[in-house]
């Protein structure tokens, strides 16, 4: 069962977004790390990059393919997960606890509520299922 956590915000592209006061908490989807399987790389933005919201911010590579990460929200890249370059599996086994991957001081608030809540990311997980 795919988990989809009712506190966080969704990417159509599988990017989760967690508010934290002035700033935002990104991974990747329990629903996307189980596509991709067993992930051997992370290429994350380096501190003090801007985002653009929808646009590439990184890359990530399993034993089965790669695919570019996306900002789902706009603003600059306050924070990376250091510890994906030793142990990208984390993602894999904590895609929404020590499985993150950067932390942004957004530009607009608004585009965070912009993004798929829980249900409506439920709906877009099961059509991508079929």
């Amino acid at each position: 069962m795919v988990e989809i956590p009712k506190d966080l915000r969704y990417s159509k592209t599988h990017e989760w977004a967690r508010h934290e006061k002035d700033r935002v908490r990104v991974g990747l989807s329990d629903f996307a790390q189980g596509e991709l399987s067993d992930i051997v790389f992370v290429e994350l933005p380096k501190v003090g990059a801007e985002l653009v919201q929808g646009k590439e911010m990184g890359v990530i590579e399993s034993v089965k393919s790669a695919s570019d990460l996306y900002a789902p929200v706009s603003g600059t890249v306050l924070e990376i997960n250091s510890a994906l370059s030793k142990n990208p599996e984390m993602v894999n086994k904590s895609p929404y606890g020590d499985g993150w991957m950067v932390v942004i001081k957004p530009k607009s608030p608004d585009e965070l509520r912009s993004l798929l809540d829980h249900s409506a990311y439920e709906k877009h997980v099961a059509e991508a299922k079929h």
